[in-house]
């Protein structure tokens, strides 16, 4: 997953993006609404932390201009304003959830995780694909109940093929994914590893889960007896954002 973390305070940014990154989030960290807002119009995040207080405009006006943009990435509010009414103006404007500083960083892992579950369509942590089983919250994957070990890059690239079920991947949405602009590796290297994560699923009995999409990229496929090759044209197209 993809975060975008808003947050002017050096000491509390720092924290909670070690917090996001050591559960093998990638973290994009701005400090102004407005750098949020850009971010937010040209990327596809998972979901945005947002604090309220910010040097240019509050944290209310960053989600109301998110959604009168119909940007609905979900917003978690944190905020060291705990009042009850932060709490319903956020809500108001279209925050998904609000979490007042201090916070318990189990808690705050959970949070994440339920919001951006709900906002993909899956109540629950375990989403399955026929025989195959990832939970979003361990971030394991599994066929018949036994395990596959997968790397976190491996893991990362299955989760986000299911995330976007339906829709067309591109190469390029794999590595934003992944390396989130730094210290990206050249793009030959998303082949390798859906090499490698397709070896690992047919070996636990999986074939043809990842389909080629020629000069377009990867997406999922229910799992097939025969090989296929999809063409670009029978399927829907990717959001834009997908493709940046």
């Amino acid at each position: 997953m993809r975060v975008l973390l808003v947050e002017d305070d050096p000491s509390v940014s720092r924290s909670v993006a070690f917090l996001l990154r050591s559960n093998g989030l990638v973290v994009d960290q701005v400090e102004s609404g407005e750098e949020a807002l850009e971010l937010a119009r040209h990327y596809d995040y998972d979901i945005v932390v947002l604090d309220l207080m910010l040097p240019d405009v509050e944290g209310y006006e960053v989600v109301r201009r998110m959604r009168a943009s119909r940007i609905d990435t979900p917003v978690l509010v944190i905020s060291g304003q705990g009042r009850i009414q932060a709490k319903i103006k956020s809500f108001g404007v279209g925050a998904d959830d609000f979490l007042s500083k201090p916070f318990d960083k189990e808690e705050f892992n959970a949070r994440i995780q339920a919001i951006v579950r709900r906002s993909k369509g899956y109540s629950h942590a375990e989403i399955n694909i026929g025989k195959l089983t990832i939970n979003l919250d361990n971030r394991t994957a599994s066929v018949d109940g036994k395990p596959i070990h997968l790397t976190s890059k491996e893991y990362a690239i299955l989760e986000l093929l299911i995330l976007r079920r339906g829709f067309v991947l591109t190469k390029e949405a794999f590595l934003n994914h992944l390396y989130g602009g730094m210290d990206e590796p050249e793009i030959k290297i998303i082949d390798v590893f859906v090499c490698k994560l397709r070896k690992k699923l047919a070996q636990a009995g999986i074939d043809n889960l990842i389909g080629t999409v020629w000069g377009r990229g990867y997406m999922l496929q229910e799992p097939a007896t025969e090989p296929q090759v999809l063409q670009p044209t029978e399927h829907r197209q990717p959001l834009a954002a997908v493709n940046s």
